[in-house]
């Protein structure tokens, strides 16, 4: 038995596929398909406070679930409960599904959960349907991500068009989470939050005395931060902003992970005027050393119409990467 059925009222709820598609073959871990990160604005826009507290709590007691697949289906079958269709706050649909996340009464059976400890347990009620869910798409393996995440989904729903809606939906509901080497160059970049700038100073051990007008002033300059950052996660990178931008490989803007390295040239057509680069943080910032009497911090460049005039691309370093 299943979850929930397709129905004219849950069809009419579905929004566009998102820009990236979660779907592409192979098995990946439930972190390379959707990232359980941190809510997003539009995540925290769409979704009612309780409910988004609900799909928090209810994804942790299925290690390996993503929160915003949980939510993603919430949106689905209900509009986060705000749907009036037939079932949503009271009896049932054509398919005889009821209660925000729309489950059937066998399954409601098998896998509801009292999940604000009331005593009582009801597919009607919002946070005993969200525990239910996830105590449902547990049970389906979609706490081992990749393909059992999607066969999990699938299950919840008979449609391939249903898992891809859900993917795209989870996708726009959650930050990217900085995993494996960005992760660890983005800790080490943090770790020398408010240290000066210093021109010419900085590499791959930490902070250095500078040249020219940096040569009394121990700190980082751009390039010197990215270079360190990037030295603790195993890779050597030119000294050069011009030079890194060379090395890595080359990520499109939609596909930016946290530590991936953000240039910013005079001319934006023309590599050769590189002369600044940042570590992405998420969330539209940077970490970066601006210049001569700031220091190392975070800052926007997304929506910064200085940094959005000179953004000429980002790259993500590779194993591969050698210094010159």
């Amino acid at each position: 038995m299943k979850a929930a059925t397709a129905s004219a009222a849950v069809l009419a709820l579905t929004l566009p596929l998102a820009l990236v598609i979660l779907l592409a073959g192979g098995d990946h871990s439930a972190a390379g398909t959707t990232l359980p990160g941190t809510p997003t604005a539009h995540a925290r826009r769409d979704i009612p406070p309780a409910y988004l507290r609900w799909y928090l709590d209810a994804a942790q007691t299925c290690p390996g679930l993503p929160w915003n697949v949980l939510a993603a289906i919430g949106k689905l079958e209900s509009d986060h409960g705000r749907s009036t269709a037939p079932g949503v706050h009271s009896g049932a649909n054509s398919a005889g599904a009821g209660g925000p996340m729309q489950f059937i009464p066998t399954t409601w059976a098998a896998y509801g959960v009292d999940g604000d400890h009331d005593g009582h347990t009801s597919r009607y009620n919002p946070a005993d349907a969200i525990y239910g869910a996830a105590h449902y798409l547990c049970a389906n393996h979609a706490g081992k991500g990749g393909k059992h995440l999607r066969q999990a989904i699938w299950q919840y729903n008979n449609a391939d068009w249903y898992v891809r809606k859900v993917l795209d939906l989870a996708a726009r509901y959650a930050a990217p989470t900085a995993t494996g080497r960005g992760a660890i160059a983005v800790r080490a970049a943090l770790h020398w939050l408010g240290t000066p700038y210093s021109w010419g100073g900085g590499g791959p051990t930490g902070p250095t005395y500078g040249t020219a007008q940096g040569a009394g002033i121990k700190g980082f300059d751009c390039s010197g931060l990215t270079q360190y950052a990037w030295a603790q996660a195993g890779i050597r990178i030119p000294r050069v902003a011009a030079a890194q931008y060379n090395a890595g490989t080359h990520i499109p803007r939609h596909d930016l992970q946290p530590g991936d390295l953000l240039f910013f040239a005079t001319n934006p057509a023309d590599p050769a005027t590189i002369h600044h680069v940042g570590i992405y943080h998420g969330h539209g910032r940077m970490i970066h050393a601006p210049h001569t009497g700031d220091v190392v911090r975070i800052a926007l460049f997304t929506g910064n119409p200085y940094r959005e005039h000179q953004y000429i691309g980002a790259t993500r370093p590779t194993p591969q990467t050698t210094q010159t």
